[in-house]
């Protein structure tokens, strides 16, 4: 396809190239806004290398029967509406690095903001959530 083929056909539907200029626009300023946020986000084999080798703390923030279902070994399960970064039980792990999952990740994102404002400075996304980890065929752990 030619830039002028390209030009004709976005004359001809113009609503639909403000679309997709709109989608790219939106796309950009998410990433951009991820890369400055201070949040890491790591992939499954990222994630293993850090419980085995730095002890890292992992907080599943999806439903309790969710987590029982299937969650990674050694993570705790906390609700989004009990996730308080100030609490006692959290403090010692300001040193430790945190990361948090959900069903895909968005969650997640919204919890880690909240621990960097609380103080925690090693703070990572499971990039995808539980459905990378899935995804990348790791297993899960079943019950409490």
């Amino acid at each position: 396809m030619t830039f002028a083929e390209l030009a004709a056909f976005a004359g001809r539907h113009e609503m639909l190239s403000l679309a997709l200029a709109g989608v790219t626009v939106a796309l950009v300023a998410n990433e951009i806004a991820g890369r400055f946020s201070g949040i890491r986000r790591i992939g499954p084999a990222q994630l293993t290398g850090m419980i085995n080798r730095e002890n890292a703390l992992v907080i599943d923030l999806r439903p309790a029967g969710e987590f029982e279902k299937g969650h990674i070994a050694g993570a705790k399960n906390v609700q989004p509406n009990q996730f308080d970064p100030e609490h006692k039980q959290l403090a010692p792990a300001k040193a430790l690095p945190v990361v948090l999952v959900c069903r895909m990740g968005q969650s997640a994102t919204a919890a880690a903001k909240r621990l960097r404002k609380a103080g925690f400075t090693h703070v990572s996304v499971l990039e995808g959530g539980i459905q990378a980890w899935q995804g990348a065929e790791l297993p899960l752990v079943k019950g409490r």
